[in-house]
């Protein structure tokens, strides 16, 4: 993507082709104007076309640029934060809520998929959160209680069952959560960008937003070359967040990650590793993940940047964990890498902001960027139509409060892991 093939990698290679868009010239008017074209704003741009908006999409990239063409492509339930702790972060009535929202997620991403004919290589078989050594089967024994406690349907695994199900005896336990699966993600979100166009939504990449101002009781949202006129504004653009609204970025800390995949495996080796097809990571503060794709390429993944003296520290990295991992595998070779920012909030919780009168915001996805995307862009619309009031939101009205020492913070994200990961095997 933009001739960088570190920036998308496997996903740009094997995605299909996005939808037709083209540069804003002009000006428009719409109902609402969403800023950002991925998992989030495409939903909410799908959801207000079906409920009978007029919407216009303003990217600044293409669409898929941030996040949502870069990650992992596990499409997780619920949050970082275990769930007994949200109601204390947030209050009872919006952490149950969140919790609840969230916990059924991956179930709107699967419908969208079925109900739009998305192909993006969609795995609804779970995924395996594994636990490394005792401290991280206590973590996960009581993460699976609290869900457990809550009708949730995950499984705590031994180390027998999760060798079974990873393929390795490195982990002593694993969570085996059946709401959740793997996705291809830029193909996924180039499938609801197009399904948002199918509805009546107008899609315009290239197209940057340099300012916003009021117009009479209107928005008026400008670009290099156009304008768009409208009743609201969705901000959508999380970690990639620029100029003309700096707050989001400025609560955000960039924690980089990146990716590896390999060549496509052999069939029998690939029935060796995650034979269920789960996608899969770990415990570790410094955390990885590994997952296949429909082709039988293994993608490792960990915290990192691609860039100066972190390529060879991260490659050499892949090759050793996956080595010890699945030792089967012998020599390995790979075939793509790529890497992209995380948008972490200070308490590991994402945030709803109205920025202005009608300009509105959900950001901090904290690395689960595909389900809660999905399913905050759908709120987002259904508050716009007049279907969710404030009051019903699952999460409270807030400004952005800027994090101290983020710079720092994110020299030693990225300083801190090639230090770990040139002595760390797993």
């Amino acid at each position: 993507m933009l001739n960088d093939p570190r920036s998308h990698g496997l996903w740009e290679r094997t995605a299909p082709p996005a939808a037709p868009t083209r540069r804003l010239s002009e000006p428009v008017s719409a109902d609402v104007v969403v800023v950002g074209a991925g998992y989030t704003g495409c939903s909410a741009a799908l959801h207000l076309a079906e409920g009978g908006a007029r919407v216009v999409v303003l990217e600044g990239a293409e669409i898929g640029f941030g996040g949502s063409g870069r990650n992992v492509g596990l499409v997780n339930a619920g949050l970082w934060t275990m769930p007994d702790d949200l109601p204390g972060v947030l209050g009872p009535v919006h952490g149950e809520r969140l919790l609840d929202l969230l916990g059924n997620a991956p179930r709107l991403v699967f419908d969208l998929v079925a109900a739009h004919g998305i192909d993006c290589e969609l795995e609804t078989a779970g995924t395996l959160h594994c636990g490394v050594g005792e401290s991280g089967a206590r973590e996960l024994a009581e993460r699976a209680r609290q869900w457990q406690a809550r009708g949730a349907p995950v499984e705590l695994l031994d180390a027998a069952r999760t060798q079974a199900m990873v393929g390795s005896p490195a982990y002593d336990a694993a969570l085996l959560d059946h709401r959740a699966g793997t996705i291809q993600p830029l193909a996924y979100v180039r499938g609801l960008a197009r399904a948002a166009q199918d509805a009546g939504a107008a899609i315009f990449t290239a197209s940057p937003v340099t300012a916003f101002r009021r117009e009479g009781a209107r928005w008026r949202v400008e670009t290099p070359e156009g304008s768009v006129t409208a009743d609201w504004i969705v901000v959508a653009t999380n970690a990639y967040t620029s100029a003309p609204w700096p707050g989001i970025r400025e609560e955000i800390v960039h924690l980089p990650y990146f990716n590896i995949a390999t060549q496509p495996l052999s069939s029998n080796l690939a029935r060796s590793i995650l034979p269920g097809r789960q996608g899969a990571w770990d415990t570790k503060e410094v955390l990885s993940s590994f997952r296949f794709d429909r082709a039988g390429r293994l993608v490792v993944g960990s915290v990192g940047a691609l860039r100066g003296s972190g390529t060879a520290i991260h490659r050499r990295w892949a090759r050793r964990s996956l080595q010890r991992l699945f030792p089967q595998l012998g020599a390995i070779e790979f075939e793509a890498e790529w890497y992209g920012q995380i948008g972490m909030t200070a308490d590991s919780v994402p945030r709803f902001h109205r920025l202005d009168a009608n300009v509105v915001s959900f950001s901090g996805y904290n690395g689960r960027g595909i389900a809660p995307g999905t399913v905050f862009g759908r709120t987002l619309a259904q508050h716009i139509l007049g279907q969710l009031s404030e009051d019903e939101l699952p999460l409270p009205v807030t400004l952005p409060v800027p994090q101290r020492l983020r710079g720092l913070r994110e020299t030693y994200y990225e300083v801190g892991a090639q230090i770990a990961h040139l002595s760390s095997r797993l």
